[in-house]
């Protein structure tokens, strides 16, 4: 016989997954919302990466857009979700891990009734663990997974025209693995941790050398940009420094400009 806390584990993995479908999925209109919030960024007939694929909303709408789409997830059983869902079409490649600044493998850091903040960092674990809106997240050891880097997937798939990174603080390890100026991405910033989206920016200015991105950044799931025309690196540095601790968090948007 299955000890309790067996069940329990198994229980709370369903209700996380359950849950994520809901927020996710389970507003009628939000499909077409990602569309139109993604048509600037993603052609039809291009490429996008999703990277911290989770449940497949982002994955879905790039396909919707006409783009092909490498999904990289590492929670075994929402890789398995999106192979149920995605596996049989052409138009999508699936990657059961992680990326980092380097190829091997890491612990994945998991909470299972709240699916959607996965981690490979410990380090976010200790401190964005820490802030209230952490407080029903209860982290746990989960498997080992492999780690890829954005420069082996690009070697593989091409150069993409846009890539969404979400993480959990990990971000600034799967830029670390890139090592070309992308047309545009996304990356999350979590105001408990601000120093790892300041340090993204700093990494996206190295790589882009002399052309510069634009950054505006959007809130939590509101699918706006508060800037749409962007603005230069140091203004949203200075956005982000003057958020508070507790504040929501959201996503940074980088462009080139054409």
């Amino acid at each position: 016989m299955a000890c309790p806390n067996v069940w329990s584990e198994a229980l709370d993995r369903r209700l996380g997954l359950w849950r994520s479908l809901l927020v996710y999925h389970g507003i009628p209109w939000r499909r077409a919302q990602l569309r139109r919030f993604y048509r600037r960024f993603v052609p039809a007939g291009g490429l996008a990466f999703d990277v911290g694929a989770h449940t497949g909303n982002r994955l879905q709408a790039f396909l919707d857009l006409g783009a092909r789409v490498v999904a990289v997830e590492p929670q075994p059983e929402l890789a398995a979700r999106l192979a149920r869902r995605y596996g049989h079409d052409t138009r999508v490649y699936l990657v059961d891990g992680a990326l980092g600044r380097a190829p091997g493998r890491a612990p994945l850091l998991s909470s299972p009734r709240t699916p959607t903040v996965a981690t490979l960092s410990g380090d976010f674990v200790a401190r964005a663990g820490a802030a209230p809106s952490f407080e029903g997240v209860r982290w746990q050891s989960g498997p080992e997974v492999a780690v890829s880097t954005l420069d082996a997937l690009i070697a593989v798939h091409g150069r993409p025209d846009f890539v969404k990174i979400d993480v959990e603080g990990f971000e600034l390890e799967v830029l670390l693995g890139l090592n070309q100026p992308l047309p545009a991405l996304s990356f999350e910033y979590v105001p408990a941790v601000r120093d790892v989206a300041l340090s993204c920016i700093d990494r996206l200015e190295q790589l882009a050398g002399p052309q510069r991105y634009r950054y505006a950044a959007s809130l939590g799931e509101r699918l706006h940009l508060m800037r749409p025309d962007g603005e230069p690196a140091d203004a949203l540095r200075a956005w982000l420094q003057a958020l508070a601790a507790d504040a929501p968090s959201g996503d940074v948007h980088a462009w080139l400009p054409d």
